[in-house]
């Protein structure tokens, strides 16, 4: 699945977090300080996950700023996976790329996150500490016990570290809210009854999108092209909720 980019431009950007160098890409459209969206990749994914570029191009064509990063030990930025990664030290690139791009980019008040997988811990783990205006999660495990590492390992080829990849986000949920879960019910990595937690348990407004025979990749192209439109009218429609 490819962007076609549209109308704006695209820039690199390198920012640290606790030392770390992280380096991305923002995707600014031709709009005064628009309202932005940071993702947050998978486990072992980058930045340059088609999903996130064609969201990207999606929310930018849309009025929205869109940054996408390599966490700390991911594609080209600092640090050796097995060594660095963990839920916390991804809420804290997070939450680093959050400030630098306040502080540095022309970008308006609203803000949103997009997590992927593993990524969908680390973005509900951020929105319950800090005030985001949209959420959107896709396969988002809620506690690593439910995550079948046995499949994961054989579709990578990599042996995850379960002491460095413990962790439960189940007491966060109530704290989030303006979410919008998506979950395949085929998924063979994260059981869909998790997405259905997430959902029960999160404050309105939020919605549920159940695909129906989707993996945990999201491999099929149709359900790729209406998760692309979804997200970004969802980002869109909260956005417009804050003024």
């Amino acid at each position: 699945m490819t962007g076609v980019f549209t109308m704006g431009y695209v820039k690199r950007v390198t920012l640290r977090a606790d030392g770390f160098r992280l380096r991305g890409t923002l995707h600014l459209p031709e709009v005064d300080h628009p309202p932005l969206v940071i993702g947050s990749h998978g486990l072992l994914s980058t930045r340059r996950s088609p999903k996130q570029i064609a969201l990207a191009e999606s929310c930018k064509a849309a009025g929205i700023a869109y940054f996408r990063f390599d966490h700390r030990g991911c594609g080209d930025s600092d640090g050796t996976f097995h060594k660095v990664t963990s839920l916390d030290s991804r809420c804290d690139d997070l939450r680093a790329a959050l400030k630098y791009l306040r502080d540095n980019e022309p970008i308006g008040s609203c803000v949103g996150l997009f997590g992927s997988s593993y990524g969908g811990a680390v973005g509900i783990s951020v929105a319950s500490a800090v005030s985001v205006d949209a959420l959107v999660t896709v396969a988002t495990p809620v506690r690593s016990r439910t995550i079948n590492t046995e499949t994961h390992e054989r579709q990578t080829g990599i042996i995850l570290d379960e002491q460095m990849l413990t962790f439960d986000i189940s007491d966060r949920l109530s704290r989030i809210g303006h979410i919008f879960v998506i979950h395949g019910d085929a998924d063979e990595i994260v059981p869909v009854s998790d997405a259905r937690e997430i959902h029960e348990c999160a404050r309105a407004p939020k919605q549920l999108w159940i695909q129906s025979g989707g993996d945990h990749r999201m491999s099929d192209s149709d359900q790729q092209r209406e998760f692309i439109q979804r997200a970004t009218d969802w980002f869109k429609g909260q956005f417009e909720l804050q003024h």
